[in-house]
């Protein structure tokens, strides 16, 4: 794929070209690559996952072994809001089986779900690196700590909230 073949914007794409100049390393601009590409198409796809590889210069398989090795990294659609509960022992000790049990009763998803509307995902990870703080929560790259189920009431209503906001600025 020439870099005038794309699947990204030319913004992205531009951004992309300067990333693997700027490490000594090429392959050393995959994981912002693979994040950048995440936030534009939603999801990393097998196109994408392509796409990348070959502006890097390293195979599929080498990409798709860093993507499953981070949490934060999806190969599947999520939702608007993807909500991943950390369940390792630190946060486990402190009610997190607790809280990812709220977390799907509230939601009616399960683990790797979407609820209906595509407003929220939920994943149950492994680390999120919160262990001090725990329960921990990320909703996209947001941190939440020290979680109750009533604090993650909160935390998913704000997500809702700011949906009505952004639909009630639209129509202005």
């Amino acid at each position: 794929m020439s870099v005038q073949e794309t699947i990204f914007t030319s913004e992205l794409a531009a951004r992309f070209d300067k990333l693997v100049t700027i490490y000594p390393l090429r392959r050393s601009a995959l994981v912002p690559m693979l994040l950048y590409a995440q936030d534009e198409k939603g999801y990393l796809s097998d196109e994408v996952i392509t796409e990348i590889a070959q502006r890097i210069g390293i195979t599929e398989l080498d990409t798709r072994n860093v993507i499953s090795y981070y949490s934060l990294l999806r190969t599947q659609p999520a939702g608007r809001y993807h909500v991943q509960v950390c369940t390792n022992i630190s946060c486990m000790l402190r009610g997190a089986n607790e809280i990812f049990d709220h977390c799907k009763k509230t939601l009616g998803i399960g683990n790797k779900q979407t609820t209906p509307d595509g407003m929220f995902s939920l994943e149950e990870v492994e680390c999120i690196g919160a262990c001090s703080w725990g329960p921990a929560a990320q909703v996209n790259y947001d941190y939440y700590e020290n979680l109750t189920p009533e604090e993650l009431d909160k935390v998913l209503e704000k997500c809702r909230a700011s949906v009505v906001q952004e639909g009630k600025g639209s129509q202005a």
